[in-house]
């Protein structure tokens, strides 16, 4: 073959005999390269048919996985005490996984997605689901749901999540802490992240009377609903479904639009449809006040909004936790929140701006503040920038200056507080609690102790009537950093959006 292939493209030429050498190779190499590749395509399986192709599958091996967890802690659904949201790596090695040359980087949650499914997990964090991937909380890019939830690839390909829901009824030990996911006429339960046994079955044995191919489902326990119940939604039919009894009852919801997903978040139910959403009432459907409103001004941190934006309404009502919040010795309350902060004055009066226009040069994402002596000192990575309190505020010379240089510890802080009349900076990094003297130069952190019950904070502030430690959405009060310090548990449970900046929704 090798001397046919000289003959025909090169004539016999005792000159050039190398260079058409390395031609005859390099044509032979590709030759055997093509070959290979058709044989490859030619033996691969065909791809996985569309729609459910669990059914026929061995059972999935037992381990419930459940055993040894401790006890829930209180309020709704362990939103008290919220991890940062991590993704869960089983170990398997999906083809799936390798399939997109991306880990959801280009599925932007601010450009305004209607989500599949919507949920919060056993830890109180809301789960937004896309297609074949997942939103963890309110910020962050998405990741591939089998991450968090492998079995579900292994019984199913996953290309969507119809609904889900978290089963959150402590009275009922059987019926609390999983999670439902509903894929065509196919529902998962999850413990910890662990397909249970026998699962996935088919919807009408675990919800009898419930139809495949749903829209959106929610939990609804009691006293909030009559009994213990599920909500399920399909089109413009609504189905609550006894837990207890397994009776269902057709309602119709007038005046809810057909939701695409639906969740229950800090004891209030929402029904989202495109990228808007509805607070309804669970039992009658009944929806009050200016709905729907943008899932984008509540849901999610976004560096801008719409136009038709109300600054103000939106960072006083928004469920994403603060980065940072402090009060001066006037009263002022400072909150920030990704690229914008809150302002609260001494009469209650409540003003928003983006912190690239009061403090362009920390320009957004603070990390933690205090106020002392008429000064906001701001904390961002490993930098302390200070502002005298005015208008405009004044950005001190000098400043930023390194943390370690300022505070006499390391970055990066989660939350830092001066209580009134001391002078005494508190440093809250990870789960335990620093002092810095803020009259001694150089400055050294120490008298170091845990925060109490808490294994880590967003932010906290003090003020007239003590500590406020904010966690999520909701925030604990205690009477002094003693008390803090030294609590083994938790105190009353107050909403931020509610009690601190008077969000009626």
């Amino acid at each position: 073959m090798q001397q046919q292939l000289q003959g025909y493209l090169w004539p016999s030429s005792p000159g050039l005999s190398g260079l058409r050498g390395i031609l005859i190779m390099k044509l032979l190499s590709c030759v055997l390269l093509l070959t290979l590749a058709l044989g490859r395509a030619h033996s691969q399986k065909p791809p996985h048919p569309p729609g459910h192709g669990g059914a026929g599958l061995p059972p999935h091996p037992p381990g419930h996985g459940g055993a040894g967890l401790p006890p829930h802690p209180p309020g709704h659904g362990g939103a008290g005490l919220p991890p940062h949201a991590h993704g869960h790596d089983h170990g398997h090695d999906h083809e799936h996984d390798h399939e997109h040359g991306h880990e959801g980087h280009d599925l932007d949650r601010c450009a305004g997605l209607e989500m599949d499914a919507v949920a919060v997990n056993e830890e109180g964090i809301p789960y937004f689901f896309k297609g074949d991937h997942l939103f963890k909380g309110f910020h962050g890019h998405a990741e591939f749901s089998n991450k968090s939830f492998a079995e579900l690839d292994d019984h199913h390909h996953l290309g969507h999540v119809d609904a889900a829901f978290h089963m959150h009824f402590e009275d009922n030990p059987d019926d609390h802490d999983r999670m439902f996911f509903f894929l065509d006429n196919k529902v998962f339960s999850f413990y910890k992240h662990k397909l249970e046994d026998g699962y996935p079955k088919d919807i009408s044995e675990v919800f009898p009377g419930i139809p495949d191919h749903l829209d959106a489902a929610v939990e609804c326990p009691h006293p909030e609903c009559p009994n213990d119940s599920v909500i399920f939604f399909k089109g413009d039919e609504i189905y609550h479904f006894d837990l207890k009894s397994k009776a269902v009852e057709e309602k119709e919801f007038k005046s809810m639009p057909n939701c695409t997903s639906a969740f229950r978040f800090m004891e209030h139910y929402y029904c989202f449809h495109g990228h808007m959403f509805s607070k309804f009432d669970p039992k009658t459907g009944e929806v009050h006040g200016k709905y729907p409103k943008e899932a984008r001004d509540y849901f999610m941190r976004c560096s801008k909004f719409s136009n038709s934006s109300d600054h103000v309404e939106r960072e006083r009502c928004s469920r994403v936790h603060l980065d940072a919040i402090t009060s001066d010795d006037a009263g002022n309350i400072y909150a920030f929140r990704g690229h914008h902060y809150l302002h609260k004055d001494e009469n209650d009066t409540l003003t928003s701006d983006t912190i690239d226009n009061d403090f362009k040069e920390l320009h957004s994402e603070v990390d933690a503040a205090f106020s002392y002596e008429n000064h906001l000192y701001l904390i961002k990575n490993n930098n302390l920038y200070v502002y005298q309190v005015g208008e405009p505020h004044t950005h001190l010379d000098g400043y930023p200056k390194p943390v370690k240089e300022e505070l006499g510890i390391e970055g990066p802080i989660d939350a830092a507080f001066v209580c009134e009349d001391h002078h005494i900076a508190h440093i809250i990094k990870g789960n335990h609690m620093y002092d810095v003297e803020l009259k001694v130069t150089p400055r050294k952190a120490g008298n170091e102790r845990p925060i109490g019950p808490f294994k880590r904070v967003d932010t906290a502030m003090c003020g007239p009537g003590g500590v406020k430690v904010i966690i999520g959405n909701h925030f604990y009060h205690f009477d002094s950093t003693k008390l803090l310090s030294t609590a083994r548990s938790l105190p009353e449970q107050h909403k931020v959006s509610l009690e601190l900046f008077g969000c009626d929704h």
